[in-house]
């Protein structure tokens, strides 16, 4: 006789995981949210007061950082990072965060992993200021091998028409502002798997593990304050790509070039290992965020109370650059 459970799916497992994980998410949801957990699909409120809403949406995974979590058995932290990739980048755009939905795939479901999982799904969705409404966790037998397993998600938000920022008002002249990341985020882990292969190795009164493993930091609460003070022209998240890829990306006209300081901060130290280990300096710039995961493009004439709000805040700004005029999307200096 066969049934699913020989095929490899475990459907009580299933079930098991589910009443698990919505303990979790019903700390996320606001009063907005429609539906119960469960539901074929989420149902949010747009929030009253705007007259043109646009909703403004970002994807993404973890990546091979979802690696180390499992070699290492710590499962709790990934999904900060899996919410984080997601709604750091809908907050370039000016969105309020409202809801997320997560996808978990693994090839046998074991529902205390998968609990945790969206444990840190939850606490990320908290941080961000997002309902988890819904998701979706599929076991795949000979698809994904047994113990492993990936995650996705997206990330919705509202902004109203006319308050959205796309980066038509940087000028020449504008000031560019950085934000301390909290480690590597999510981004370049083939890399630094290939570096760092003892992950029980000391490093700053931790272990290597425990370091790369740092979530992604979330940067909704700042980026909603400084909207609401400072006109703020353009935002980037630093992810893949680093600052070559993604800071031209708040630019819409091809006459403008972002100009960076390389001295204005200091690189963390472990940059330096990297460099030990042979990674070429080169190779920072277009693979990590070097230590800045989010940067502001303000007028000049605000700078200096922009840079004394963000340190009233408990912020470590850096003035980061500048816009000119020049042919080169970015230049690093």
């Amino acid at each position: 006789m066969m049934d699913y459970r020989t095929a490899g799916v475990n459907i009580e497992e299933g079930y098991k995981s589910v009443e698990k994980i919505k303990g979790y998410a019903k700390r996320t949801l606001s009063p907005l949210v429609l539906n119960t957990l469960g539901s074929f699909a989420g149902m949010m409120e747009i929030p009253e007061g705007y007259r043109r809403p646009v909703l403004i949406s970002g994807t993404d995974g973890v990546g091979t950082k979802l690696r180390i979590a499992f070699d290492l058995g710590k499962y709790d932290t990934v999904g900060i990072d899996c919410v984080a990739m997601c709604v750091n980048d809908i907050l370039c755009h000016g969105a309020q965060p409202l809801f997320f939905l997560d996808y978990i795939a693994c090839g046998k479901l074991d529902a205390e992993v998968s609990s945790e999982l969206v444990k840190g799904i939850a606490e990320g969705c908290l941080q961000g200021g997002l309902s988890l409404i819904g998701g979706e966790t599929a076991e795949m037998p000979g698809f994904y091998e047994e113990g492993d397993y990936d995650m996705a998600g997206f990330a919705v938000g509202v902004s109203e028409k006319d308050a959205i920022i796309t980066g038509d008002e940087i000028r020449p002249g504008d000031v560019l502002i950085g934000l301390p990341s909290s480690g590597f985020h999510s981004n370049g882990y083939s890399l630094l798997r290939r570096v760092f292969t003892d992950y029980q190795e000391s490093f700053q009164d931790t272990t290597m593990g425990e370091y790369l493993l740092r979530p992604t930091r979330i940067y909704t609460d700042i980026v909603q304050k400084a909207m609401k003070n400072f006109v703020i022209r353009g935002m980037a998240h630093v992810t893949g790509g680093g600052f070559i890829e993604n800071l031209p990306r708040m630019l819409t006209s091809s006459a403008l070039r972002i100009n960076v300081n390389l001295d204005s901060y200091a690189l963390p130290e472990i940059y330096r290992l990297l460099e030990e280990r042979g990674v070429k300096r080169d190779t920072f710039y277009n693979t990590f965020n070097t230590g800045i995961g989010y940067v502001f493009c303000i007028r000049r004439e605000d700078c200096a109370q922009f840079m004394e709000f963000l340190k009233a805040n408990g912020e470590f700004p850096v003035e980061l650059g500048y816009i000119d005029e020049g042919e080169e999307a970015i230049c690093l200096r």
